[in-house]
């Protein structure tokens, strides 16, 4: 009679909960389904992206970045699948505690699978718990990567796999008491191990078996019910929706969706956004409402596990900013599952003015409708503007995340909204936009001021002539050297881009510049939200160079670097793109440079964001400073893919920062630290923005009069020149 009780109930509970689940996945489906299309280069390759999918999940590619902790999910998560089985076998138990699976239930194989990764689980499962335990905001505040996560659903995930794993010892612990595990002791040691506390005699073991298997299924069945009245409870949908999130990423070949930024398509998803042709009914310009994302952004808000990865790395949040990438996908995933059940009743503002008396259990259904995106606690926002314009597009979110979501593109198609449509955006970054389109400079330096550092290299002691592209490239130019506009116009850029012009003249390598008909690529504007600045002054490059028959290009800027490689093929404009840090390496390498001169200096390199996380280039600078003689170099603690951001990129340079502490204040003080003679790195805004905080030092006595930021290029000039300073003076640069 037990058994048959137990039976009953079980199957009763298990038909309940699976079709709950089933109806939750597709509520989830249709919740997503709210969304925009997708660029259609999401879809395929089916094949490459399904391997993709593959390795990332099995090889734990993302995880693994922290390895105890990836080598404990990674059992964890191969359990999941795998221990179905066990489930499987608890349901037959449960009517009889004898029973066995078919085929299967006495291979030794099965037995010896089943051991290692429950026993592997449970304790990788123990040490998670501890982890978030030892680690939750309560000990450690903000710090801790848990801050802004829902701690009781990662505990009771946590407490559900403990248990469906212990009831699979007790199970095969009392079959091996009664000598009716079909297994041998080596392969199964820990049931054999457990059976010796338990009962072997059959009267008492099997009516025990059969409640443990009832105990097991009621929590795995519990399960699924609570995923099915919890839709955004991330730490236990992730199970299934991960592999459908990394397999619609953004790149089919596997890397991060670093690099370029993501275009605005128009609305049928299928194009590119035309600006001459665009209809503002029916084309995205941003997101201003949460159906204007795409499915694939409704899928990653879905998708969250809370881990606090991107938090934990974001420099936003880590100088006290109000900016959590985890805490903007949470918000905008709560939001969209609130708003979602009426969008899919066809609700709107004009259905509800028809029925004005209509009730909604209360709710406020037009307030939810026309609820903002972005504003102020005041104005019902779900995203705070502080929030969104602290985003410096470091990448460091997106390098993080273990299932892809892609922050960088929902915050600029938020950005995007909230310039073109709402006006709305930091009033410095006005003067930014209008010098862009006035003067093709941030600056609003005149054009003719690009050509200053030409001539003060060719006024130097050791002049340097600088071709200038007057119509057509010279046949026998190897490059065109993309100065860039910190490169041409700021002061301490220019000494880098005249120690590159010099290194390519001393190397023998042809090149020449566009001087005055060279404009901003249009980088900051895009990264602001305007798209239509961007676009401005992207199509009058591209077609300056294609005009000119430019293949290939050195660019000094990383900034420009990527968005020359990266962003420019969307507009017609192909090009083999190099940094200078890899061009003058492969000089090095080749023999057509060689460093003599002894630059006796502790240095540490600093990894520009858009040079190292968005274009992988780690390797190049760094090869550069150890074949420079006398060089030693120390790491910071943050370094290469979790390279610390100096605070300039999303358009930030030209932005105020009045919250917290200042990002480059944070990177210079973690630069100290290694107590360098030199802070390099390979980027004119990261120069700026470390060498304005490491003077702000200087006149606080907190750093060495002595201590500059120099590029890498300059290291190796000094050394390929082999100009010996002055006794007691340190090299200028």
């Amino acid at each position: 009679m037990l058994y048959l009780t137990l039976g009953i109930i079980t199957s009763v509970f298990a038909v309940v909960a699976l079709t709950m689940f089933a109806l939750a996945i597709r509520k989830i489906v249709r919740t997503v389904g709210i969304g925009r299309p997708v660029e259609p280069e999401r879809k395929g390759p089916f094949g490459q992206r399904l391997t993709m999918t593959l390795i990332e999940i099995l090889g734990h590619t993302r995880m693994i970045k922290r390895p105890w902790v990836g080598v404990a999910h990674w059992f964890v998560m191969v359990s999941f699948p795998l221990l179905v089985f066990t489930v499987i076998e608890a349901q037959g138990e449960v009517f009889d505690p004898h029973f066995h699976l078919p085929v299967i239930d006495d291979w030794t194989v099965y037995g010896l699978a089943i051991e290692i990764i429950a026993g592997a689980s449970l304790v990788g499962i123990l040490g998670l718990t501890a982890y978030r335990l030892i680690n939750s905001p309560k000990r450690i505040g903000r710090e801790s990567r848990f801050m802004n996560s829902r701690h009781w659903t990662a505990y009771y995930v946590e407490a559900y796999i403990i248990g469906l794993l212990i009831a699979i010892f007790a199970i095969r612990g009392l079959k091996a008491a009664m000598d009716a595990l079909p297994f041998p002791v080596w392969a199964t040691p820990i049931s054999y191990a457990v059976g010796t506390f338990m009962p072997g005699d059959a009267a008492v073991a099997e009516p025990a078996i059969a409640l443990v298997a009832a105990f097991k299924l009621i929590i795995s069945y519990a399960f699924f019910v609570v995923l099915a009245v919890n839709l955004t409870m991330g730490v236990g949908w992730h199970r299934f929706l991960a592999p459908v999130n990394i397999y619609f990423k953004r790149k089919a070949d596997g890397t991060p969706s670093h690099g370029a930024a993501k275009q605005m398509m128009d609305g049928s998803g299928t194009k590119p956004l035309d600006f001459e042709e665009a209809d503002p009914d029916e084309d995205p310009f941003g997101a201003g409402k949460i159906e204007d994302f795409t499915w694939k952004g409704l899928l990653d808000f879905t998708s969250c596990t809370e881990c606090g990865r991107c938090q934990s790395q974001c420099p936003a949040w880590n100088t006290g900013k109000p900016l959590s990438p985890k805490k903007v996908i949470l918000d905008l995933q709560a939001h969209a599952y609130e708003k979602a059940p009426y969008l899919l009743q066809g609700i709107t503002e004009e259905t509800l003015a028809e029925k004005p008396d209509e009730s909604h259990a209360g709710v406020d259904v037009l307030a939810l409708l026309n609820k903002p995106l972005v504003g102020t606690e005041e104005e019902g926002g779900v995203i705070h503007p502080d929030e969104l314009w602290s985003c410096t597009n470091c990448g460091a979110c997106v390098e993080q995340c273990p299932v892809d979501i892609e922050h960088i593109d929902h915050i600029l198609d938020m950005r995007r909204y909230q310039v073109m449509v709402e006006s709305n955006f930091p009033s410095e970054a006005n003067t930014l936009l209008k010098n862009l389109e006035n003067k093709a400079n941030p600056w609003g330096m005149a054009e003719d001021k690009r050509m200053d550092w030409i001539q003060e290299l060719a006024e130097q002691e050791n002049p340097v002539e600088v071709r200038v592209v007057d119509d057509k490239l010279d046949e026998d130019t190897e490059y065109l050297f993309w100065v860039g506009c910190a490169g041409a116009l700021e002061d301490r850029a220019k000494k880098t881009t005249k120690a590159i012009a010099e290194l390519l003249d001393i190397a023998g390598v042809k090149f020449a510049v566009l001087g005055g008909m060279e404009a901003c690529t249009g980088d900051p504007a895009r990264r602001l939200g305007m798209e239509y600045v961007f676009q401005m002054l992207a199509q009058q490059n591209v077609e300056t160079l294609n005009e000119a028959g430019v293949t290939k290009i050195v660019a000094s800027c990383p900034h420009c670097f990527n968005t020359l490689a990266n962003e420019y093929p969307q507009l017609g404009g192909t090009y083999e793109v190099v940094h200078h840090s890899q061009l003058l390496a492969a000089l090095v390498e080749d023999g057509r440079l060689t460093p003599v001169q002894s630059v006796d200096e502790d240095i540490t390199y600093h990894d520009p964001c858009f040079l190292g996380r968005h274009n992988k280039v780690y390797t190049p600078p760094r090869d550069i400073m150890a074949q420079v003689p006398g060089v030693k170099t120390k790491e910071m603690h943050r370094h290469k893919e979790k390279g610390f951001c100096c605070g300039a990129g999303g358009a930030r340079m030209w932005m105020e920062e009045r919250i917290g502490k200042r990002i480059n204040t944070e990177r210079v003080d973690e630069a100290l630290t290694t107590n360098p003679d030199t802070v390099s790195t390979a980027c004119p805004f990261c120069q700026v923005m470390l060498g304005d905080a490491i003077n702000e030092k200087k006149s606080k006595g907190e750093a060495k009069e002595s201590l500059e930021v120099v590029d890498v290029s300059q290291l190796l000039l000094r050394s390929v020149k082999g100009d010996k300073p002055a006794e007691g003076e340190k090299e200028p640069v």
